[in-house]
């Protein structure tokens, strides 16, 4: 998931060989910093944080789709919805064309990738909440692709056509649709030969104004729309990294994603693994329970950790259980399910897998003002019914930029480890 406004900073780490990974050189990539929906008078973005809910359902709604498409079925609870629209006078301030309400929509984790030989470098979007490649084509004539970098095939060695074609639908009935190839992919000098991607031809006019190419999931095959081995799963496969894990360091500027192992420059003491359900496609780590204080609202519940996703949602009931734990918590929007809280008293609030609690911070927990002066806060969770049942959290940014995140398909796990 993606956001049309701003960029992170990333680092990719260099694999070079055996050799501790702690020890291993780091190339980066300087960009923008990370966004937010607080303004920056310190007011919570009302409108902005609509949208986020919208394109959060709209996301993940493609997403289950997809693993229905591919494995067949869904996990119990889980269903299929109608995709949800942007209120107009919303979609209307954003420039007439929803640039903010695609499933792609949010912040951005950007680095430079090469595909083919000789390669061609393209600015893209890093997503643990997807499973795909895609850029631009040479054949995309539009304006949309005007400014963007474009993949000819007929320019690299390497490149195979496949059968088949890419497409994903949005919401607004646009697409993102292009034939599907294999080529050399090379990411901070990882190279996977015959990646399937696709150069797309058609692309959304949503996507005209933001400055990256494409996209690079870093979730599993299941939801995959290509129905392919995504590009970290094709380096484990050909053994081109001496682990099948990457981590992620998200901060609002310097953030880093390492690929190979972790980065043990960003966080101390040991990493606090827990176990995954791998068949949903997502990075779902399971046995979780909130933290309000001394209490624990909530229970045995499972925790989709989603770098693209800007804050955390829960099911409706669940959030409205957690907040009920929280001395002076209002209900602020009910029809997107964000909730206030007095500002001078935040809560400590955090979850735990079993073992430590990882707690959020008061900075990180705070969404802004409800309004200039108010002396209510807008918090970091908010409960939406995204058709992932019941049972299901989904722990975006607002967790994340608290912890180190490890993502280890060795493992069949998610960890988390204290920031340095």
């Amino acid at each position: 998931m993606f956001c049309k406004a701003t960029l992170a900073s990333v680092a990719l780490a260099l694999l070079a060989s055996a050799t501790p990974l702690a020890d291993t050189p780091g190339f980066s990539v300087p960009l923008g910093d990370r966004t937010s929906l607080k303004r920056a008078d310190g007011t919570f973005d009302h409108q902005k944080a609509i949208l986020e809910n919208v394109r959060v359902h709209k996301y993940y709604q493609r997403n289950l789709r997809n693993l229905l498409a591919n494995t067949g079925n869904l996990p119990d609870g889980w269903t299929i919805k109608e995709f949800r629209a942007a209120p107009s006078s919303i979609a209307k301030r954003a420039t007439g064309s929803e640039p903010l309400i695609d499933e792609e929509d949010d912040a951005e984790w950007a680095g430079t990738i090469s595909i083919g030989t000789p390669g061609k470098s393209f600015l893209i979007d890093f997503d643990t909440g997807s499973a795909d490649l895609w850029v631009p084509s040479s054949a995309c004539t539009s304006s949309t692709c005007s400014s963007k970098s474009k993949y000819q095939a007929s320019s690299s060695s390497t490149s195979e056509e496949e059968s088949g074609t890419f497409s994903i639908q949005y919401g607004d009935g646009s697409t993102v649709s292009g034939p599907i190839y294999t080529d050399t992919v090379t990411v901070a000098g990882l190279t996977a030969t015959k990646q399937t991607f696709s150069p797309v031809t058609t692309l959304s006019s949503s996507f005209a104004g933001d400055p990256i190419d494409g996209i690079l999931g870093l979730a599993f095959p299941a939801i995959s729309n290509l129905n392919a081995s995504p590009f970290f799963n094709t380096l484990i496969a050909q053994g081109k990294v001496s682990a099948g894990v990457f981590g992620f360091n998200l901060a609002s500027s310097g953030s880093t994603l390492f690929f190979g192992g972790t980065d043990t420059s960003k966080y101390v003491g040991s990493i606090e693994y827990h176990a995954i359900d791998a068949s949903t496609g997502f990075w779902q780590a399971t046995g979780a329970k909130s933290v309000v204080g001394s209490k624990s609202p909530n229970t045995g519940f499972e925790t989709i950790i989603d770098s693209g996703t800007t804050i955390i949602y829960g099911p409706p009931a669940a959030v409205r259980t957690l907040y009920a734990s929280i001395s002076g918590s209002k209900v602020y929007d009910s029809s997107n399910g964000y909730y206030s809280y007095p500002c001078a008293s935040p809560p400590t609030v955090g979850f735990s897998w079993g073992g430590k609690t990882w707690a959020i911070s008061s900075a990180n927990f705070n969404l802004g003002q409800t309004s200039s002066g108010s002396a209510s806060c807008v918090g970091a969770i908010a409960g939406s019914n995204l058709g992932l049942g019941d049972n299901v959290w989904l722990l975006g940014d607002s967790f994340m930029k608290n912890v180190y995140t490890v993502f280890s398909f060795d493992k069949n796990a998610v960890g988390f480890a204290a920031l340095s």
